[in-house]
């Protein structure tokens, strides 16, 4: 950052001092992997793993930066799986290849991924990411030194995923909110479970974290959803059309007319609706969020996820996003990266951007309800797990609240029932609850399943 744009800091946004200073003094990176000790797991020693970290930062800093944090082989295993994932989307989103090159591509890319040497350099010039389907034979290397296993859960995913994109026409749009969350599940939802599927095979998280199901569609869908919302103008410029007709028939004749100033009012309570889409998928999101243990998945997953927020929050009620590109401000970027840590400091993070969210809302809005009841909802969800005010109970105010409802009850009942039974074994939850939200402590999982040696 040069020294003007340190003094326009400085005098638009005076604390982004306090936070740049604070993450260059106190941030380190859990791992780095040019560091010779982690060559055996990262595999920065091979030309070819090499070029692939370098595509994963040229594709997308932000993912990068968790990726390369993850806990050993893990990290190269999702590097060289995003890769896949953004060459499949490379050619989906690349309007200027035609339908019939593009129907085989997409339907075949799974075996394209597992063929040795294989390339595409038929993207268009300025789509932005085509350098990585020119080199793609270097991820392909890579991807045969993985063990089978992760393989296997890869090109299933992919094989999924490609299929469904093919039979989406997105030149005429989608239809209804329920192709929407089908299109955002195929794109998005698959990968929450291919990555869950991935962490388990790693034995880093318990087996039954792939069958939630559920959950790592809601952590997918709130993913893509938001970037789908942030990169509209993009999008239809490039003749793009994500957002379902269902959303915005009624006030507004064609997706271009969001980008013209024509109809700017009905643009945004159209974006309203879309923002309140999102927004359903929140409390599923920190569910997820709330099963992971290990470290490293976690700031993996909630990164992303307060980012997502934070974009919807900068995007609600907001009409310059119709003329181009939003970005957050880097210092609160890196002040979410720090903070995003623990799952109770993620649900106050999501409870903050809630109440922002509201706070934009107006009562002329016709999604007015909706984007209200989702934000008290997060607040309600993250009110009950994990208090802004952490209650505070004691052994001794514990005894004293089970002796004073139980009065008139004998001294044997007390001590053999109230004591030992239900209301003691409730608070004693209660603070093993508050212990780990407060704390971050990570309790072990007994009787994980045995994973892949």
């Amino acid at each position: 950052m040069g020294v003007a744009n340190w003094i326009t800091v400085m005098l638009n946004h005076p604390s982004d001092i306090v936070t740049w200073t604070q993450f260059l003094l106190q941030y380190r990176p859990r791992r780095n992997i040019t560091s010779t000790k982690e060559h055996p797991t990262s595999g920065w020693d091979r030309p070819s793993m090499r070029r692939c970290w370098t595509l994963l930062n040229q594709t997308s800093r932000t993912f990068a930066s968790v990726i390369k944090e993850l806990d050993g082989e893990l990290a190269r295993t999702v590097c060289l799986f995003y890769l896949v994932l953004r060459g499949l989307d490379t050619i989906e989103d690349d309007m200027t290849i035609p339908d019939a090159l593009k129907q085989p591509l997409l339907r075949s890319f799974h075996i394209h991924t597992f063929t040795p040497g294989w390339t595409f350099n038929g993207c268009g010039p300025d789509e932005k990411d085509r350098q990585l389907l020119v080199e793609y034979d270097a991820v392909v290397e890579e991807l045969h030194l993985l063990h089978p296993t992760y393989r296997a859960i890869i090109a299933d995913i992919v094989e999924n995923m490609a299929t469904e994109m093919a039979d989406y026409h997105l030149a005429s749009g989608i239809e209804t909110v329920d192709d929407y969350d089908t299109y955002c599940h195929n794109v998005a939802g698959l990968v929450g479970e291919g990555l869950s599927h991935i962490f388990c095979a790693f034995r880093h998280e318990a087996r039954w974290l792939e069958d939630q199901v559920e959950l790592s569609n809601a952590m997918g869908l709130l993913l893509q959803k938001a970037n789908i919302i942030l990169d509209v103008r993009e999008d239809v410029d490039a003749r793009r059309y994500f957002w379902p007709r269902e959303i915005w028939a009624g006030r507004i004749s064609s997706m271009e007319d969001l980008c013209s100033n024509t109809a700017r009012e009905q643009a945004v309570w159209v974006q309203s609706a879309m923002v309140a889409d999102a927004l359903k998928h929140t409390v599923d999101a920190l569910k997820y969020l709330q099963l992971l243990t290990n470290q490293s998945i976690f700031n993996f997953c909630a990164v992303p996820a307060v980012m997502a927020l934070a974009n919807l929050h900068m995007c609600f009620m907001n009409p310059e996003m119709f003329d181009g590109h939003l970005k957050l401000r880097k210092a609160e970027t890196v002040s979410l990266v720090m903070r995003a840590t623990s799952i109770r400091n993620v649900a106050l993070i999501f409870s903050e951007y809630a109440r922002k969210i509201h706070a934009k809302a107006v009562l002329e809005d016709p999604n007015f309800l909706r984007i209200t009841t989702a934000c008290g909802q997060i607040q309600k969800w993250q009110e009950h797990y994990y208090p802004s005010s952490p209650r505070s109970y004691t052994l001794s105010t514990i005894f004293n609240e089970v002796k004073n409802k139980d009065d008139s009850r004998d001294t044997h009942k007390l001590r053999s029932h109230s004591v030992f039974g239900g209301p003691l074994r409730e608070k004693t939850a209660v603070l093993v609850g508050d212990a780990y939200a407060t704390y971050k402590l990570r309790f072990p999982l007994l009787n994980m399943d045995e994973g892949v040696k």
